[in-house]
């Protein structure tokens, strides 16, 4: 199994509205590809800004790049992802899952 990993950042008062709309695009997108296992979503608030810290979890390369597309270190963006975050992380990191209780 395999982790990838994305930081995101927005402001504090749009953190409710931000994870309702994570909801609605890159969650669902996740659970309807086959090969996905399942979502982590972190989120930790300091000050006036709020970081999520989204772990996904994925039997193959292959499965991460129906998802992903065919560079998988690139990071995947929704056309209103503007509205909401900071700035742009432009890669993700991956893990491989050794230990899983």
């Amino acid at each position: 199994m395999i982790a990838r990993i994305w930081r995101g950042r927005t402001r504090a008062s749009q953190a409710d509205a931000y994870l309702t709309y994570l909801e609605a695009t890159g969650l669902k997108d996740y659970a309807a590809t086959p090969g996905n296992r399942g979502v982590r979503v972190l989120r930790r608030i300091e000050g006036d800004e709020a970081e999520f810290l989204l772990i996904t979890f994925w039997d193959s390369l292959d499965a991460m790049r129906a998802f992903a597309g065919p560079d998988i270190e690139t990071a995947v963006y929704y056309p209103e992802d503007d509205a909401y975050l900071l700035g742009r992380e432009p890669t993700v990191t991956h893990y491989e899952v050794v230990v899983d209780r």
